[in-house]
């Protein structure tokens, strides 16, 4: 029985970047390119009209990337999407993965890595490019930034939840979350679904923003 492709939607408003990478991206077996558009109007039709696995989605075009993802973050939570773009700032990135988007992908990667990218999100991790993850890390536990309302569900999890977080939020994937405590990537699934639901965020990404926010240091009084 053949394997199931990973249906794909890439909107991009460069007609040569996005036909570039659909010309990569479609010519793996596993991958099936099920609709193009240039703008965010043409990303929530293409959404609503295939219901895709997984939305390939700039940041800088008609009507706005980040908007586009968080209407279909909110109507149709089953899409994964990534950001793919050019834009390395920092309040992008958070307002990205806080609209909803599984992974913040800058152009320049190689396509060997954006392929790998694309299997992780479409079998539930999350990404962001190394260099702005370490930027992140760094604005986040800043003892000088002013400190957000979080709601605080932490208390809900289990011992073992928070664990898992923990390892979630330093970027540990569901299979290496599993080996280091002896569990099956199945069961580790399991429990990161749980956590998502506790923690009232739609991926594993904004849940290990609110670990690294919540365990931060805090300014002294």
């Amino acid at each position: 029985m053949d394997k199931e492709k990973i249906r794909l939607v890439i909107i991009d408003d460069h007609p040569i970047f996005r036909e570039g990478v659909a010309s990569i991206l479609g010519s793996e077996p596993d991958i099936e390119i099920v609709g193009q558009g240039t703008s965010a109007d043409d990303a929530i039709r293409l959404t609503r009209d295939f219901l895709p696995d997984v939305l390939l989605l700039d940041i800088n075009m008609p009507g706005g990337g980040l908007q586009a993802a968080q209407v279909i973050s909110i109507s149709y939570p089953v899409v994964k999407i990534i950001i793919l773009t050019g834009s390395d700032d920092k309040d992008v990135v958070v307002s990205a993965l806080k609209a909803g988007a599984q992974a913040y992908v800058l152009k320049g990667v190689a396509a060997r890595e954006l392929n790998g990218i694309l299997h992780m999100v479409y079998e539930g991790e999350g990404y962001v490019s190394p260099s702005l993850a370490a930027h992140l890390l760094s604005e986040i536990t800043s003892p000088h930034r002013q400190q957000p309302a979080v709601k605080d569900n932490f208390d809900d999890l289990t011992e073992r939840e928070m664990q898992i977080l923990q390892l979630i939020a330093v970027g540990t994937s569901n299979k290496e979350i599993g080996q280091k405590l002896f569990l099956t990537e199945k069961t580790i699934k399991h429990y990161v679904t749980n956590i998502l639901q506790k923690l009232h965020v739609r991926n594993r990404v904004q849940a290990a923003l609110l670990a690294m926010e919540k365990t931060r240091p805090r300014p002294p009084l």
